[in-house]
């Protein structure tokens, strides 16, 4: 729906400039590699450079190119990221960005397909207009919701005895939540791995990174092995003797592992052989070639005898260049002794060459063996771990960095394998993801020695599939991943890229194009971990992300929540209402900012069941979409699993008497979430786009106001976080009294954290539940003085053009919540409206919230246009640009600020 114009800068004017984009001429479909020419526009009729433009009128959503060139060469460019519009409801209206509230659900906790329906009513009914699905494919072996065994295939639980679930069922169900319900369905897509067992990729081993395809991966797997067979034998109980029991429970069991390691397995396995030349089969070809009288007339005094690798990667199979050798090497004479000593120089430069690459091979074994015990300590021994217990093979010393399907034999045995090309190809490496690596870079691509190294840390249930640059380079692979993004673009309105920072970018840019193909206005989503805005950008550029996951559970403590807020959406508060042509600013991507994500540990374990509550507040008070993990309302007291939770959510029972597995309003913070997910949407669909998180009340109240820049209606919600567990920690009695500017309207909602009397929590056997014993009370729409955490309000300075309302609170306790709607002091907002009324003449959407003014000098009646027509250059240069010098032969001179400096014009441009 926007124009887009491109103008010359001063720099470009009077010069041949051309402009070259991909967006596709209307009628014509999109396609990435096909750039036209856009044309001059001239507004004024005259050839103006200042003034004349191209144009694009943005009508369809996805991620676009520009360029521009001077003559023949290409000076710059940039891309221009669209967003979809989302329509709801039969009537198809619309539903903004920022008025989204999303809700994630792991969608093998919905239980058989004829189920659904009662279980996402939940959602429904707290408000949430969009549900995100987990990967509703067939799953893996390890049951994790994001190892998908099939992408093509719908997990068969979903299917009952008499009913086969299909994506058109599927499908159907989210055509009537968005006709019905008024709510969106997204669901993710995952391009990076697939589980371990899917049954094509026994058919296609080339799809994954193999030891035929990746030979470089060669010394890592025999070191995989290695410690496999390590693994059996301390689960056996053979390591006892040295130290090593199958329950790892202290440092001494940690250092005998690492001196097993380094003293009985590295010198077994000779690792630093697969980066080495054989100097005897070296020396030999050396001898013949001189006794041939081989010598290299050119010698080059910058190329040194190096070892060139081999690349299939066999033991001592690496090599040197014989000509450089030639060179550099020259016997004095041709005599045997000549050629004898010449030969000893080039052994001695070999073994140095060699002996270096075993220094290099230590460097990598000193750092895998860092990384495994890393690994125990975390797995085994560490308070926030998984304790995984004694070690199995079930549960290895460390997980298996690539597959083995064959049956086990000796470390030696094993060996004779790789290079066997029917076996080599199913030792496939997998998945996982490198702390602080680069997101631009493949980890299983040659030059990375993360897998040798240990530096991964591993999903074992995954194999990392490998796409190469272009589709003809694993066609099977690209073939089978378009199919899936295509079920997935025609069931859904929206995608979630699951790990996009390790997704190949040109793969997610291919397949995005296939999805944007078919569902034009797709809601793309994305978790994106690269811990930095400017790549963060690269991604969002090309491939045209809407929003970006953030987590307010980054957030150290109540204030730093409430910077996110201010950090992810909105203008400041007080900003001007912005014209309708306007610059367009690069700027943060769009923000899709949760209270929780389904990757999160539980809040209620890191803070208390009493900051649910405060924190949905905070979040939702955004000025960008905000989101949810089904569980969080509810105040479940534990993360719930995407790899081990198997147990069904609960249904939606609006009755009074709930049985196991059902819930209502009177269920954890239900009912405050309807109420703080429908203020949400009303500050997004109304306009209130300008933020300002307040500097602090005290260290656990934040302050949150969206201002309508339209009306001047500000909505203040003020949070007591719980952080810290107020039974455990101290909270104050006294809260500092708040001053609010403006007149109170309402108290839109206060809502109050409580406990009551209910049997200890248990967790239930086959449904998801929450804490019994917390619930909340909650009243919406009342006045101040009907207020229960409200002690009073009174009027403060009440000077000419001030009106502050002062407040002292009684009962705000941590985990409640208050919601004022402010308006101005009368008079300033009859000022507003009478300016409001002159501003009309530039632009329509001034209309709302203006008033006529009765007393205006006849001048204002005047229409502005029509006195601008009238001023020549002369009158402009005194409207717009005096400078000091001119100003002052009329007696007045620039303004001065004090501490800074004199501004350089004294008019409007100053």
């Amino acid at each position: 729906g926007f124009e887009l114009q491109f103008r010359l800068g001063p720099t470009l004017q009077g010069k041949p400039v051309t402009v070259y984009t991909n967006y596709p001429a209307s009628g014509e479909t999109f396609d990435r590699h096909k750039f036209r020419t856009l044309s001059w526009h001239n507004p004024t009729g005259k050839e103006d450079d200042s003034d004349k433009y191209c144009k694009l009128d943005l009508q369809i959503s996805g991620s676009y190119q520009y360029y521009f060139s001077l003559g023949n060469e290409k000076s710059g460019g940039g891309y221009i990221v669209v967003d979809p519009i989302l329509h709801v409801g039969a009537d198809n209206h619309v539903l903004p960005l920022d008025c989204v509230t999303l809700q994630t659900f792991l969608a093998k906790c919905l239980g058989p397909f004829h189920e659904w329906e009662d279980r996402l009513k939940v959602a429904k009914e707290t408000g949430y207009n969009m549900i995100h699905f987990t990967p509703l494919q067939k799953l893996g072996l390890s049951r994790s919701c994001y190892s998908l065994a099939d992408q093509l295939e719908v997990n068969p639980e979903f299917s009952s005895h008499n009913q086969k679930c299909t994506w058109s069922d599927i499908g159907a169900l989210v055509e009537k939540m968005k006709n019905e319900w008024n709510m969106l369905c997204i669901t993710d897509v995952v391009y990076n791995h697939t589980a371990t067992n899917s049954e094509w990729l026994r058919m296609h081993p080339e799809c994954g990174y193999n030891l035929i395809n990746s030979p470089h991966l060669k010394p890592a797997w025999v070191l995989d092995r290695a410690l496999w067979h390590f693994t059996c034998m301390v689960a056996d109980g053979k390591y006892t003797a040295k130290g090593v029991p199958p329950l790892i429970e202290n440092d001494h069991h940690l250092n005998c592992i690492r001196k097993i390691i380094c003293e009985e397995i590295y010198p077994k396995i000779r690792l630093w052989e697969f980066f080495q030349v054989d100097v005897n089969k070296a020396v030999q070809q050396f001898r013949t070639l001189l006794t041939q009288g081989k010598i290299s007339t050119k010698s080059d005094p910058n190329q040194h005898l190096q070892i060139v690798q081999d690349p299939d990667y066999r033991r001592f199979g690496c090599t040197v260049d014989m000509n450089i050798a030639l060179a550099t090497f020259i016997p004095h004479s041709n005599g045997p002794a000549a050629i004898e000593e010449c030969c000893n120089w080039f052994r001695k430069r070999i073994e140095e060459l060699n002996a270096e690459q075993h220094r290099q091979t230590n460097h990598h074994q000193e750092q895998a063996v860092n990384c495994l015990v890393g690994t125990v300590v975390y797995e085994r021994l560490a308070g926030d771990g998984p304790k995984l217990g004694p070690i199995s093979r079930k549960h290895p010393l460390v997980t298996r960095y690539f597959t083995y399907p064959f049956k086990e034999l000796t470390v030696e045995e094993e060996e004779t394998m790789i290079h066997q090309p029917d076996k080599a190809c199913y030792f496939m490496a997998h998945n996982g993801w490198v702390m602080g690596d680069d997101p631009l870079r493949n980890f299983a691509e040659p030059g990375s020695n993360v897998y040798l190294r240990r530096e991964l840390i591993c999903w074992g249930d995954s194999v990392k599939l490998r796409y190469g640059n272009k589709p003809e380079d694993c066609p099977y692979l690209w073939a089978h991943m378009k199919k899936y993004t295509e079920i997935t673009a025609k069931h859904f309105h929206g995608v979630r890229l699951d790990n996009c920072h390790s997704t190949p970018i040109h793969v997610a840019e291919y397949m995005l194009d296939t999805a944007r193909k078919l569902r034009a206005d797709l809601y793309v989503v994305a978790e994106l971990f690269t811990g930095n805005e400017e790549l963060d950008n690269i991604f969002v550029n090309r491939l045209g992300i809407t929003s970006l996951i953030r987590e307010a559970m980054t957030a150290y403590n109540s204030h730093e929540e409430g910077r996110l807020v201010y950090r992810f959406g909105g203008e400041p508060v007080g900003s001007f209402v912005q014209p309708r042509l306007r610059p367009l600013m690069p700027a943060i991507a769009h923000a899709l900012f949760m209270d929780i994500t389904h990757d999160n540990e539980c809040p209620i374990q890191h803070r208390s069941a009493y900051d649910a509550l405060p924190s949905a507040m905070i979040v939702s008070m955004a000025c960008c979409a905000t989101g949810s993990t089904k569980g969080y309302d509810e105040l479940v007291p534990h993360q719930i699993s995407v790899v081990s939770e198997e147990r069904f959510y609960a249904k939606w029972n609006p009755g009074a008497h709930l049985t196991s597995g059902e819930v209502n309003f009177q269920t954890g913070i239900l009912a405050g979430r309807l109420a703080i997910n429908r203020l949400h949407q009303e500050l997004g669909a109304k306009g209130f786009n300008q933020a300002r998180s307040e500097d602090q009340v005290d260290e656990d109240i934040v302050a949150v106001t969206r201002h309508c820049p339209n009306t001047h209606q500000s909505v203040v919600a003020v949070s007591r976080t719980a952080f810290r567990d107020p039974k455990t920690s101290f909270y104050s009695k006294e809260v500092p009294e708040m001053c609010i500017p403006g007149k109170i309207e309402e108290v839109v909602l206060e809502a109050r954290t409580i406990e009551r009397s209910a049997s200890p929590y248990r967790k239930d056997e086959r449904f998801i539940n929450g804490l019994p014993n917390f619930t909340m009370e909650l009243r919406e729409h009342i006045q101040i003085k009907d207020s229960k955490i409200i002690k009073q309000a009174g009027t403060a300075i009440k000077g000419p053009n001030e009106f502050v309302q002062e407040i002292e609170f009684e009962k705000l306790t941590p985990g409640s919540v208050i919601v004022f709607r402010v308006s101005l002091d009368p008079k300033a907002q009859e000022a507003v409206g009478v300016l409001r009324n002159h501003l009309i003449q530039f632009s329509p959407h001034f209309k709302s919230g203006s008033l006529p003014d009765d007393h205006s000098a006849p001048i204002l009646k005047t229409l502005f246009s029509s006195i601008a027509s009238k001023l020549t250059l002369a009158d402009l240069n005194q409207v717009l640009y005096r400078c000091e010098a001119e100003e002052q032969e009329d007696g007045g001179g620039c303004y001065n600020i004090p501490n800074w400096s004199s501004l350089k014009y004294a008019g409007l441009q100053g």
